[in-house]
Formats: structure tokens, C-alpha cells, sequence
């Protein structure tokens, strides 16, 4: 089987990480497949906070955490070193849709790795308060933008999760 429709096949979200950090020269890597995710018009306007300072993962983890309404002692992050926020001008109109396809390939590149990922949502309620715009603000990220998700990554401390059989009745030909 072709390589890339193996890992398509056999990624799986992760939600449970070793804290071993993620090597930089891998980290370039998922980023950089992330960066050629196709975007409509060629806009390239998605952007990707590659964070992995354990302070402002914890402060990220404990907004999501509430933004979400779960108790103390939750961690939406699942324990990763790295959290990769996808973010898009807002008044961009493709700006889900071309950061969705960003987290897809930030997703597929850390598989074919060797790292687990999951996508973690409430990016855009976190990039709504102003401890996080001022963040962008201070990256020197000028203009409005919304958080489109997260992208966790790092070892997997335990196996794949095995895949759910695909649901019939998804696919439609008309010839």
C-alpha cells in the first residue's frame, strides 16, 4: 500500500503522552507539512503557534479546561509537550476550512513520525480573551485572528487505539 494512505489508514487520535519532548528537527518537519497544506486562492494566511514551554501550555490547558466546564485536574492536552494552535484571519472566509486542512496535515506528518497527535478544539473562545490575543499581539501578529484548533503532539505512551469499522452508506457514485 502506498505510504500515505497507510498512514491515513493507521492514524489515530492520542490522549495520553510521555512527556519526552518532541526533537526540534522533527517538530520543523510537521510544521513545515502543515505550511503546504493547500488553502483557498493560495491565500497561505493560517499561522501556526509551535508552542512547547510546559508554563504556556499549562495556562492554554487550564483556559481550554474551563472554557470547556470541566473540574480542576483536567487536561485537554492529554499531557503533550507540544501544542500547535492553529490560528486564521478572521475575516478571511475560508479560515476554517483552509486551518482545518493545516491541522490535517500537522495530524498525518506526526503520525508518519512516529508521534500521536489529537486535534483539541475551543482554540477560537482561548484566542477571544485578551491574555491569549495579547500573546499574538506581542508575536507581532497584527489584524484579528481566530483559533481554529489545536493540534497536541508528542510521544504516545501507549499503543494505537484500534480503528472503528467505517460506518456504510457514506459514499454516493454518480456516473
Amino acid at each position: 500500500m502506498n505510504e500515505t494512505l497507510k498512514n491515513i489508514r493507521e492514524r489515530r487520535s492520542i490522549r495520553q503522552f510521555r512527556p519526552d519532548p518532541v526533537p526540534d528537527e522533527m517538530l520543523k518537519q510537521i510544521i513545515e507539512a502543515g505550511l503546504y497544506a493547500p488553502s483557498g486562492r493560495n491565500h497561505q494566511s493560517s499561522v501556526i503557534l509551535a508552542i512547547t514551554d510546559p508554563v504556556l501550555i499549562a495556562k492554554l490547558s487550564d483556559a481550554n479546561r474551563r472554557i470547556w466546564g470541566k473540574p480542576e485536574g483536567v487536561d485537554p492536552f492529554f499531557g503533550a509537550p507540544v501544542v500547535l494552535v492553529v490560528l486564521d484571519k478572521a475575516d478571511w472566509r475560508n479560515r476554517v476550512y483552509d486551518g482545518s486542512l493545516v491541522m490535517g496535515n500537522l495530524m498525518l506528518a506526526a503520525h508518519s513520525l512516529g508521534l500521536g497527535s489529537c486535534w483539541v478544539h475551543r482554540a477560537k473562545e482561548e484566542f477571544e480573551l485578551p491574555e491569549f490575543k495579547e500573546l499574538l499581539i506581542n508575536l507581532g501578529l497584527e489584524g484579528e485572528y481566530e483559533g481554529i484548533g489545536h493540534c497536541v503532539l508528542g510521544w504516545p505512551a501507549t499503543g494505537l487505539p484500534e480503528p472503528l469499522p467505517r460506518k456504510e452508506g457514506r459514499v454516493f457514485f454518480v456516473k
